[in-house]
């Protein structure tokens, strides 16, 4: 995924009101960016770190930058939690992640049930939902989801068992947007309940895709798929 905008560069002063980061453009400007990740940022929150913005034209929008990325430890960490769902709508359309890369009709936000799944994929043999989240904590060598409470993902788990009862194939698609992991697992300490439910989805045959991906201030690209802990 290519940026549409050249990225504009700056430092991290402080985010707040968890939407909102006060950054320093290099031009020495201080700037109101969009925050879009409404998480804790555990781990990739530093303040006077790099960061790259998408500078935002929309009259009717109040801050004029979106924040891309921060340099964490000498590597880019990808916070803009929008990024994972484009990402994984062209993977599954291009075929660029091995085991979801045949299907012929792709398409975003579907319904099913009480949920809306980020991509939905057929092909003549089958049908599967996924589910996309954006990943950026670390600790130690593992890439864990999520860094806040999530009731809105425990449902997600749930409804994919549904998915999967009904003879669907069903798919969480966590995409680890920073280079410095080589595992992933469920943050069992913040939301025990979605770890548990993680597993409970695991056995009854959800499948569960960690995507590395690589960030840069140009693109973002695909590194591998990372082994998991439950």
């Amino acid at each position: 995924m290519k940026f549409e905008k050249e990225l504009v560069h700056g430092r991290l002063i402080k985010r707040y009101k968890r939407f909102l980061a006060d950054i320093e453009l290099d031009t020495g400007e201080i700037i109101v960016a969009h925050c879009t990740n409404s998480g804790s940022m555990k781990s990739c929150l530093e303040n006077g770190a790099e960061v790259y913005l998408t500078p935002v034209d929309d009259p009717k929008r109040k801050t004029k930058f979106t924040w891309e990325m921060i340099k964490i430890n000498g590597d880019w960490v990808g916070i803009n939690t929008g990024n994972p769902n484009k990402l994984a709508y062209e993977a599954l359309l291009y075929g660029e992640i091995p085991g979801l890369d045949e299907y012929t009709t792709v398409k975003r936000e579907v319904k099913f049930g009480d949920s809306r799944f980020d991509v939905y994929a057929e092909n003549e043999t089958e049908k599967c939902f996924v589910e996309v989240k954006n990943v950026s904590m670390k600790e130690n060598e593992y890439a864990l989801f999520p860094d806040a409470v999530t009731t809105r993902g425990q449902k997600h788990l749930k409804t994919l068992m549904d998915v999967k009862r009904q003879g669907m194939r069903a798919v969480m698609l966590y995409i680890i947007q920073r280079s410095d992991v080589q595992l992933f697992a469920p943050a069992k300490e913040i939301d025990p309940v979605y770890a548990d439910l993680l597993k409970q989805a695991h056995r009854a045959g959800v499948e569960i895709f960690p995507m590395q991906a690589k960030v840069t201030p140009s693109e973002i690209t695909w590194s591998k798929k990372l082994p998991f802990e439950l």
